[in-house]
């Protein structure tokens, strides 16, 4: 009998033995860290124009710091605090591919999300893919990062360019068929983008539309000379493809000179702080765009739910930011993605799986439009691709119109 009792004693321990070294090692073994991660921390870099042609962008990168203290504040991400290493690039291509360099190589961050401006990220997507770094929610619209085919570590996030023009293509042939249109464009890839995707749009029809493409420079000192040109080619309709600085002086050119076309901005540049106010709220009046998050200034959103949240956080995390500025929005909902994709990640923070993860989203963020989704897949990389037209009145914008999609033809 005591011998009895002492096996049932010795099978027991040893089942104990078993049962702890199995969770032990399934523990181990769900945990997968790759540079830049480990039990208590998350390093993630960001490269953003502080100064520079683009620098009325710098609050997406303030924005988005103050988003992870508020996060950190809150525990962190599955026990994780975040690192927010973000640096200047002035919007100059090789100063992007120094900071780049910079934060994988010297700061070993785990990835590089939200790097803003297209010539920048062009300047580091293939570094990035050879290293096989995460260049994640690029903020660009351009095309180029939807294509996991060829740059599987490159992912956009807002629409893109081409479906936005694609749109305003769709929106002039169907309310003003056989207008003229006038184009301003960015000479960049930013710019030559939207050219593409209005061609696209208009199809056979583009050179009966486009009367006139008038390039300019990032580096130029203002856009003047090329309203004139534009006007001088007696378009009906201005569309106005610029980065907010160009686009404010572009629209208050337009006042200036009295002249009335249908005037269409980007959503680039369809920020009330950045370019609707210093441009001039006379000068703004019945201005076009098109939208898919919610406008701080849109009384509609008074008491929606999402946007109280982001007023909350402002008012707590971010108090000297613009809340007229769609920027600070912009920045708080790019946030909101990247916390999802960690939160999927789980124990597993390896750069293979932070992909796997960004290519696995189905959601809705509270800042955006209604029915707005943000979904990808492993051969979609593309989170969002719905807008909706909107107009310029008084001091906000007002949509009008059904949510429309940008994606192309196939």
């Amino acid at each position: 009998m005591h011998d009895l009792k002492v096996l049932r004693a010795l099978m027991l321990a040893c089942f104990a033995s078993t049962v702890s070294l199995a969770l032990t090692t399934t523990a181990h073994a769900q945990k997968k860290y790759d540079t830049g991660a480990t039990d208590t921390e998350i390093k993630i870099g960001n490269i953003m124009p502080y100064s520079g042609p683009a620098s009325s962008y710098a609050t997406i990168g303030k924005t988005e710091a103050a988003y992870f203290r508020m996060i950190n504040e809150k525990g962190g991400i599955n026990g994780r605090k975040i690192t927010f290493i973000s640096y200047d690039d002035g919007y100059s291509p090789p100063k992007t591919v120094e900071q780049a360099r910079k934060l994988v190589e010297n700061d070993e961050v785990l990835f590089i999300m939200n790097p803003l401006g297209t010539p920048g990220n062009t300047a580091i997507q293939k570094y990035m893919n050879a290293k096989k770094v995460p260049q994640l929610f690029v903020s660009t619209g351009a095309a180029k990062w939807a294509d996991p085919k060829n740059f599987p570590w490159t992912m956009g996030w807002q629409p893109s360019y081409q479906a936005e023009a694609r749109i305003y293509a769709q929106y002039i042939m169907k309310n003003h068929p056989g207008k003229k249109v006038g184009v301003l464009f960015a000479n960049d890839d930013f710019g030559k983008d939207y050219i593409i995707g209005l061609h696209e749009g208009f199809g056979d029809k583009a050179k009966d539309y486009i009367v006139a493409e008038v390039p300019y420079e990032t580096a130029s000192p203002t856009v003047d000379s090329q309203i004139v040109q534009i006007k001088a080619a007696n378009p009906d309709i201005f569309i106005n493809i610029a980065t907010p600085k160009f686009a404010a002086q572009a629209i208050k050119k337009v006042g200036e000179m009295g002249w009335k076309p249908i005037h269409i901005v980007t959503n680039v540049s369809a920020s009330v702080g950045s370019v609707m106010k210093p441009a001039g709220y006379a000068n703004s009046q019945d201005v076009l765009s098109a939208a898919y998050m919610k406008d701080p200034k849109d009384p509609t959103w008074k008491d929606d739910a999402g946007m109280k949240e982001w007023s909350a956080f402002m008012d707590k995390y971010y108090p000297e930011g613009d809340k007229d500025d769609g920027a600070t929005v912009f920045g708080y909902g790019v946030s909101q993605g990247i916390v999802q994709v960690l939160k999927q990640c789980g124990d597993d923070l390896t750069r293979e799986n932070i992909m796997r993860q960004a290519a696995n989203l189905n959601m809705e963020i509270g800042i955006y439009l209604p029915g707005t989704k943000i979904k990808t897949s492993p051969t979609d990389f593309s989170p969002l691709e719905q807008l909706q037209m909107m107009r310029f009145k008084g001091e906000s914008w007002e949509l009008f119109g059904p949510l429309m999609s940008g994606e192309k033809e196939s």
